[in-house]
């Protein structure tokens, strides 16, 4: 019973043991589904199979499981691949999808061109140096092959290090960084290669979407397509934003370095690299310490590629950090402005690429700049001076040398050129030159005491009357009641037909205050009006253009002032020269001498001390110098003959340096023999209306536009001197000019006893 009972114990199997049993039972299954016979035929074998399944199954259930196991693992690592590539299948059906679908969007590939460049305009000196660009990009293109070589090594090295090798897309790069950027929590790297980052620029908006990310692949393709690698890399570099409204590495090179791409060193082309990751915030205008560090990276990235040594790491390290200004300095600043307005006047819109060929003399310009800076610096806080201009031509009319202001990056307004202020006692040299035309002459005298015109009683600056003086000594010493009287004389409008004639082209009001200068100019159009003093007469149209042709070599524009008309007399401009000349040697313009050089000038001061200037020239240069503020205020007593006049000695100085002393025009002229006075003559002319001996008058001048010449009116007939009765009926100046005074000489006509007693 025992051994029944424990036959009978029922053994719960494990699962093991119950997947086996469902394999015998499959078996088993199988073998009666097979049929009859082949049970039959083993039978013996059967009975055997039953015997051995009452044996211990410990060792069968164990292989059995480490075969069970071992399918698995292999099943799921099957299953795991399967998958990927059906999804990889899918997902590339659906990237497919999406890239027809935009690419569908975008204009057939047949109609894809690169845009054209900004045109550039580049600004010459007479020497070649260029002076500045000017144009939406800030430079000219430059082939690959004209930059310094370690411009297009650095921009690879730290930008795209497999640029020659990749097609367009570096599949490496991206995954770089999209590892770098997930390990870092942020985006610290793209990756975007130079051919990507150029059809970008080219083509699309920075918008960062799907449909431009795509695009921006697609245009990459065409451009590896169409264009060889050092081709994309020359547009990239000439294209590219540097920063600070610099567009490609000629701009940026004379933005931050003040010098051609082409002369770029190591360590000027890692910091323009360095500056492709932020062009803004790393621009060494900004913050010079940041582009500093980041041009060191590049430098260990080149090292890395293998471009340079670390002997010229550590030379390119041990330059002083790039400083500039944060915006475009310099006074060829304002000559470009300038070129660029007259470009547009003579050609009209600007379509290419041009070369402009310029009047200026850069090393007279870099002398003029210097010359205004350091006189501003030295004394213009302490005479609450902040603002100056010069300007130099020579006896044709071109302009040598332009400075603006103090400081282009500052303030950009020209007020050499654009500023139309008084220019005071500066204008007095029209008013004695229309006197000599009407048979006044140097050694003629007047009465310098207190004068009245209608409402108007002009004084000396220093508020003394010296009695009868000469016409040269009232110039010399800028007397004021002597201008009035002369050109009360000789006529407002006749003084301003001279002014015009000379080269004057703002409107000038006809009133007796016009001998004070009281009408606003500029100081080119003064400077360019006393040529003709220097140069024998004749009109010197300011320029600043020479010849205007684009990249290939054709001439659009050439000047021709070869053949200028005369505006005044010989005799005139001899007694011009002689008087001019005492300004300096014995008058207010003392701190202008030169030594070895003969000089003529005439210095100019506004009520109030608003205004101060020096106008004045040798045989070589005319030059105006003009200080001030721009709103106007007062100076500390600063007058023409003070800082200006120091200012343009010191730019003439430095000018005339090395060059041979050439007398001033009319040095030889000799005045013909004046027929003595006689009681005949006198009475002659008495009984004649008093008829007045004018010496010979100019040609008629001639207005040039271009290169064809056009006659004008005629403006060198002179009139009958019709000097005003003072009081009223004359022209009234304004009431801010003078100051009133208790003191009205009466009104006395020169009579023949008079003439006879020499008064």
């Amino acid at each position: 019973m025992a051994s029944r009972g424990k036959s009978r114990e029922r053994v719960e199997p494990t699962f093991e043991e119950e997947d086996e049993r469902d394999d015998e039972f499959r078996v088993d299954a199988g073998d009666r589904i097979g049929g009859k016979r082949a049970g039959r035929g083993t039978k013996g074998k059967t009975g055997k199979t039953a015997k051995a399944a009452s044996k211990p199954r410990s060792s069968g259930r164990g292989k059995g499981k480490a075969k069970r196991s071992s399918g698995g693992l292999s099943g799921l690592l099957g299953r795991l691949i399967y998958w990927c590539i059906v999804l990889g299948i899918w997902g590339a059906i659906g990237v497919g999808g999406i890239v027809m679908y935009y690419g569908a969007r975008m204009p057939s590939a047949s109609a894809w061109s690169i845009p054209e460049r900004p045109p550039n305009l580049k600004v010459v000196s007479v020497e070649g140096t260029v002076i500045a660009n000017r144009g939406a990009t800030g430079g000219e293109a430059l082939a690959l092959e004209d930059m310094s070589p370690f411009i297009p090594q650095a921009v690879i090295a730290i930008e795209d290090r497999r640029f020659y090798s990749h097609f367009g897309v570096d599949p490496f790069g991206l995954a770089r960084a999209v590892v770098t950027n997930i390990v870092s929590g942020r985006t610290v790297q793209g990756g975007s290669t130079l051919t990507q980052q150029l059809a970008k620029n080219l083509f699309l908006s920075p918008e960062r979407t799907v449909e431009r990310k795509i695009q921006e692949v697609l245009l990459s393709f065409w451009l590896e397509h169409k264009f060889t690698k050092d081709q994309i890399l020359a547009m990239y570099l000439n294209r590219v934003y540097f920063g600070s409204n610099a567009y490609g590495v000629e701009a940026a090179s004379r933005r931050y370095f003040s010098k051609s791409a082409r002369d770029v060193n190591l360590g000027e082309a890692a910091l323009l690299a360095g500056l492709l990751k932020a062009p803004s915030r790393l621009s060494p205008a900004r913050d010079p310490q940041a582009a500093e560090a980041r041009a060191q990276v590049v430098l260990g990235a080149m090292r890395e590629e293998g471009f340079i040594s670390e002997d010229e790491i550590k030379t390119a390290m041990s330059q002083p950090p790039t400083t500039a200004k944060r915006y475009w300095t310099g006074a060829g600043q304002y000559v470009a402005d300038m070129v660029l307005d007259e470009t547009k006047r003579l050609i009209g819109t600007i379509s290419e690429d041009l070369l402009v060929e310029t009047t200026i003399d850069m090393t007279l310009e870099k002398k003029a700049e210097a010359v205004i800076v350091d006189s501003l610096e030295a004394e213009g806080d302490k005479l609450k001076a902040s603002q100056a201009a010069l300007v130099s031509i020579d006896g044709t009319g071109a302009i040598r040398a332009l400075v603006g202001g103090k400081d282009y990056a500052e303030s950009q307004f020209n007020r050499a050129v654009k500023a139309k202020r008084q220019p005071g006692s500066a204008f007095k040299p029209f008013v004695y030159a229309a006197a000599l035309e009407t048979g006044v002459r140097p050694e003629s005298t007047r009465n310098d005491a207190p004068v009245r015109i209608g409402n108007w009683t002009p004084e000396n600056y220093d508020e003394k009357y010296r009695g009868p003086v000469t016409i040269s000594h009232a110039l010399a010493n800028s007397l004021n009641t002597i201008a009035a009287q002369l050109v009360m004389e000789v006529g407002p409008d006749h003084v301003i037909k001279l002014a015009h004639r000379l080269g004057i082209e703002s409107e000038l009001q006809s009133n007796a205050s016009i001998a004070l200068g009281t009408s606003e100019v500029s100081l080119l159009e003064l400077t360019a009006a006393y040529a003709p003093f220097m140069n024998g007469g004749y009109k010197a149209t300011p320029h600043i253009i020479r010849r205007i042709s684009t990249a290939e070599g054709k001439v659009l524009y050439e000047n021709d002032y070869a053949e200028p008309p005369r505006v005044l007399g010989e005799p005139v401009v001899a007694a011009m020269n002689r008087m001019l000349k005492g300004v300096i040697t014995d008058g207010t313009g003392k701190k202008a001498r030169l030594d070895g050089w003969e000089a003529a000038g005439k210095s100019g001061t506004t009520q109030s001390f608003r205004d101060a200037l020096f106008v004045g020239y040798t045989s070589n240069l005319t030059t105006g110098v003009w200080f001030g503020n721009d709103d106007g205020q007062s100076m500390k007593k600063v007058t023409g003959g003070g800082l200006p006049a120091k200012a343009w000695h010191d730019f003439m100085t430095a000018a005339h340096a090395g060059l041979t002393p050439v007398p001033l025009a009319g040095e030889g002229y000799v005045e013909p023999q004046a027929q003595p006075m006689t009681i005949g003559t006198i009475l002659s002319d008495v009984f004649s209306g008093g008829e007045k001996r004018y010496p010979t008058a100019p040609n008629a001048p001639v207005a040039r536009s271009g290169n064809a010449p056009q006659a004008v009116t005629p403006q060198a007939e002179i009139p009958q001197a019709d000097p005003y009765q003072q009081g009223a009926g004359g022209p009234i100046p304004p009431a801010d000019v003078g100051a009133p005074s208790p003191v009205q000489p009466a009104s006395r006509r020169t009579t023949l006893l008079d003439i006879i007693m020499g008064q």
